[in-house]
């Protein structure tokens, strides 16, 4: 796969039947939507399809990011915001085939998801354990 952002190839990396594409240029990270439904499930959240369509329903969000293409239908992506205090703008493909993390994107909302560690809900924390194991965030 080609990174939407660099245009270089990307490295597949698994953990847990997980495939994630990883670019190792710049750093980001593509969860095709079958990925984010292994994901949702491995946690007990069988509605990954509805949770995908509610990131794509979402509002659009403002911001001076150039638009990327989405690496398999090569359509353009919308930029949506995750995270409530420190958000962080992801891109999303609009037929639904997956999310766009820029570099340091997803280490930011796994140090956002471990702060509050304590008081979310086990599953956000089996979340924040799987990326942090994957991609060995800082935190």
């Amino acid at each position: 796969m080609i990174c939407p952002t660099c245009k270089s190839d990307m490295i597949v990396i698994e953990h847990e039947r997980i495939e994630l594409d990883y670019c190792t240029e710049c750093k980001g990270v593509w969860f095709d939507s079958g990925e984010l439904d292994l994901l949702l499930q491995s946690i007990d959240i069988d509605s990954g399809v509805s949770f995908l369509k509610d990131i794509i329903n979402a509002t659009e969000a403002e911001s001076a990011e150039k638009k990327r293409k989405c690496p398999i239908c090569s359509k353009q992506m919308k930029k949506v915001t995750a995270g409530q205090k420190q958000t962080v703008i992801i891109d999303v493909c609009q037929q639904g085939d997956g999310l766009w993390f820029d570099g340091g994107e997803l280490a930011q909302l796994i140090k956002h998801m471990s702060a509050k560690a304590e008081e979310s809900s086990e599953a956000q924390q089996q979340v924040t354990t799987f990326l942090g194991e994957v991609f060995k965030a800082q935190q």
